[in-house]
């Protein structure tokens, strides 16, 4: 399987390349990455994907995180919290962006996975970095899956300093789509 996953953390930086340069509102760059493709970080990964899966009863976090076990890397893209493109369009929830700001600096419980509010442009950012990242997997057949709980776990090792959201998208390449019959 050497090559196979040679390949495959080879795509992984080429998906690197594809968030960084993904169109982002008024050119600037809030997007971070990081590939996960050893088996003591994806062992770290997988481990605290389970542990927020148990504390908070939810099931599929226990699943993804066998995803993410038998995976041969995983790109984490996060958007970075402390910002707002300036629009003050409220899509966030507040009518101006120094309303959002000064809302970040309340923060939110402990319990809740991200950080927030957040501009909704800079999630659309975000959006548009992790479906170009998922193009170049797909356009290099490596199978692939969005994970939320991905994200989650990879915020809680504190890995992406800086991001209040994150995504996580697991790769591999097999003769079978381990992405594709999941149980919950």
């Amino acid at each position: 399987m050497g090559f196979e996953s040679d390949a495959v953390e080879t795509v992984a930086k080429l998906m690197t390349l594809s968030a960084r340069t993904a169109p982002k509102a008024r050119g600037s760059d809030v997007i971070e990455t990081m590939i996960v493709s050893g088996d003591e970080e994806k062992t770290a990964l997988a481990e605290a994907m389970r542990r927020f899966g148990e504390q908070h009863d939810a099931g599929f976090f226990i699943r993804d995180a066998g995803n993410i076990a038998a995976s041969d890397a995983c790109l984490i893209i996060g958007s970075l919290f402390n910002d707002a493109v300036g629009l003050d369009c409220g899509g966030c929830g507040y009518p101006t962006c120094a309303d959002m700001l000064e809302a970040q600096k309340r923060g939110l419980p402990a319990s809740v996975p991200f950080q927030g509010p957040n501009c909704v442009v800079r999630m659309a950012d975000l959006g548009i970095a992790v479906g170009s990242a998922v193009k170049t997997a797909s356009l290099h057949n490596v199978d692939n899956r969005v994970l939320y709980s991905a994200g989650v776990g990879a915020l809680s090792l504190g890995w992406l300093e800086g991001c209040g959201v994150a995504y996580g998208i697991p790769l591999r390449a097999s003769g079978k789509d381990i992405f594709f019959d999941r149980t919950r």
